[in-house]
């Protein structure tokens, strides 16, 4: 009884009272945060710092390899089982469907904001939907019409028109050992991945018709989130239209006949809306990825996936791929590994040179001043024994 008591008297009263009060102080600290988050979306200075305190470097490039499997997954299932055929059309489902969502984020106030309009002009804009049309259309294109060799020469081919377009445009250099850690990332790539050239005049055209745009997108994107406040979501709503714009007339030019005969049933269309919001994921995160590193960073890390699918599959599933592309992925790997490290040392150096040079205080700079002007040299004259 004495528990009952205790439960319905004076004693059960405060306990409730102070559980009341403690969710109550719960629900003031949720509120208060959701409030300040919705606060910094407002501005686009605090949309970056949200973006780059959330999402640093370790955490885009692994959220953009982790969504990057899995859609070549996905496209693999959509150009195999499904039997869709229009790489191009694809990806304006693609760019339709997160432009949706985009909207969506929009109305919901999830969206964040975008710089001034006068901090960028349109013509940057611009210029990165029509490139980023170009890069993801004639990249679907080129695996479509080209051997896997071939396309991924054309890839290996994207790291040094990276290079030599950041120094032409920005006077970005890049140091020589990154060059010899490049150099050997691309030449392992080459023994692990190039194992058939079969040669196509049209889908060599378009190989190296999308290697310049696939360059330029990425130093676009990452050059914009850098040097302004532009987060990934506010860029690719203000790029997704144009992308749009310019991937319709795209289509009917490079893909086969036969789109509008094609098999929509409910089937179809799932595995199709299931690629097209991992598309999404994948330019989001890719997005991220190129604000927080670098473009050479961004195209280092699609070689890393590269080796690692291979690999997995040898280790996982059995297959063989052969002594040759096995070793040939592992020197990849230790070139990764080397350019990382490098990249790491000079992100730290930076961040060091940074840092504020803190000076003496004055008044005990003023003190050593004046215990040096009263010392005196001891006389350096020999003592007469």
């Amino acid at each position: 009884m004495g528990f009952l008591d205790y439960l319905f008297g004076n004693g059960g009263r405060r306990f409730i009272k102070r559980k009341d009060s403690d969710a109550g102080e719960a629900g003031r600290a949720l509120e208060e945060l959701r409030g300040s988050l919705y606060n910094e979306l407002r501005t686009s200075e605090g949309a970056k710092r949200q973006q780059q305190r959330y999402c640093g470097p370790v955490m885009a490039m692994t959220f953009n390899f982790m969504v990057a499997v899995g859609i070549i997954l996905g496209n693999k299932l959509i150009m195999g089982r499904v039997g869709f055929k229009f790489p191009i059309f694809l990806t304006l489902i693609h760019y339709c469907c997160s432009w949706i969502l985009l909207a969506i984020f929009k109305a919901l106030s999830l969206l964040p904001a975008a710089p001034p309009a006068r901090t960028t002009p349109f013509s940057s804009l611009f210029s990165l939907g029509v490139v980023m049309a170009f890069a993801s259309g004639l990249a679907n294109a080129s695996l479509n019409h080209n051997s896997v060799g071939f396309y991924q020469m054309a890839k290996i081919a994207v790291t040094p028109t990276i290079v030599i377009a950041e120094f032409f445009l920005f006077k970005k250099t890049v140091s020589f050992h990154k060059v010899l850690a490049l150099a050997v990332v691309s030449v392992g790539v080459a023994v692990a991945t190039v194992t058939d050239l079969e040669f196509n005049f049209f889908g060599a055209c378009i190989a190296l018709a999308w290697i310049v745009p696939s360059g330029v997108n990425k130093i676009l994107w990452s050059n914009l989130q850098q040097q302004t406040n532009w987060t990934a979501l506010a860029l690719m709503w203000r790029t997704t239209p144009v992308t749009i714009f310019f991937l319709v007339p795209l289509s009917p030019l490079l893909d086969p006949p036969g789109v509008l005969s094609f098999k929509w049933d409910i089937h179809n269309t799932s595995a199709i809306l299931i690629s097209a919001l991992l598309g999404f994921l994948l330019q989001w995160s890719g997005a991220l990825a190129l604000g927080a590193t670098s473009a050479t960073s961004h195209v280092v890390l699609g070689q890393f996936k590269t080796c690692v699918i291979l690999l997995g599959g040898y280790f996982l599933f059995s297959s063989d791929p052969g002594w040759t592309s096995i070793c040939g992925a592992v020197t990849a790997l230790g070139g990764m590994t080397v350019y990382t490290s490098l990249s790491l040392k000079e992100s730290r150096e930076k961040e060091s040179d940074q840092l504020p040079k803190h000076s003496l205080p004055q008044k005990l700079k003023s003190t050593e001043d004046d215990n040096n002007s009263r010392y005196t040299p001891p006389d350096q004259t020999p003592a007469v024994v």
